[in-house]
């Protein structure tokens, strides 16, 4: 199961977005809540968030998504369930909340909406509520008997040993076997073998790792081994730079 979050304002557009019956919506929670309709509920969630005017992402949205298989056993009560367990493990019981299950595609998830201030106005401290609702999640599936996010990436690096293992050995070869003077000699050498190196940078533009395209599989680097996170490759052409230049001092002497 995964879990995804963000502090939003917009709190009636994404409730009403919840609430779509053409995603076959159904409400499988409503905590601290009358009413029945996005409108009603948001009205709902207003009066409580007037207590604190100094907070403008109000409402915290979820989305928790079960494995496809795991999806295909739950029913309302299992998704309830999920939904009630993830808020205790957040700790926001002392908060409304409305949580709907969409139903129109193969991969059931639940739409999580949560008052982000209680019923004292005060704020829920959301800072990394994304990585935060990631091992919240991971936690409540392991409680309940759902697979994990980690549990499904093993399942897949399983699966894709044989390429892993090859991208390996291409990668130790173009190290040990080539005088690799930067990461774009290592790019081209690695090309040559059939195997793309695509860098992966964050929003800022800042290079946070790489990932390897082999026989139609794409793998990050700390997925075809440990050994080849970004930093690790990183360390391991410097030394081949070094090597190479005491070879090349020793041959001149």
């Amino acid at each position: 199961m995964i879990g995804k979050a963000a502090s939003i304002s917009h709190t009636k557009a994404s409730i009403q977005y919840g609430w779509n019956q053409e995603k076959d919506a159904e409400i499988v929670l409503k905590k601290n809540l009358a009413g029945d309709s996005p409108k009603e509920i948001t009205e709902e969630f207003k009066i409580i968030q007037s207590m604190n005017v100094r907070c403008k992402k109000n409402t915290i949205s979820f989305v928790l998504s079960p494995t496809v298989e795991d999806g295909k056993k739950l029913d309302v009560q299992g998704l309830n369930k999920i939904a009630n367990e993830f808020i205790k493990d957040l700790k926001l019981e002392n908060h409304q909340a409305i949580a709907f299950s969409h139903n129109d595609k193969d991969h059931k998830h639940l739409h999580l909406y949560i008052n982000r201030i209680d019923f004292q106005g005060k704020a829920y401290n959301d800072s990394f509520i994304g990585k935060r609702s990631h091992k919240a999640a991971e936690r409540v599936a392991l409680k309940l008997g759902l697979q994990t996010v980690t549990q499904v990436r093993e399942e897949k690096l399983e699966e894709v040993l044989e390429i892993r293992s090859e991208i390996k050995s291409i990668h130790d070869f173009t190290l040990q076997n080539l005088q690799i003077a930067n990461f774009l000699y290592y790019i081209k050498a690695m090309k040559k073998k059939k195997v793309l190196v695509i860098p992966v940078k964050s929003k800022q533009g800042k290079l946070i790792g790489y990932r390897y395209e082999y026989k139609g599989i794409n793998l990050k680097g700390s997925d075809v081994h440990r050994s080849m996170s970004v930093k690790k490759v990183e360390k391991e052409i410097q030394q081949n730079i070094k090597v190479n230049q005491s070879k090349q001092f020793k041959i001149r002497r």
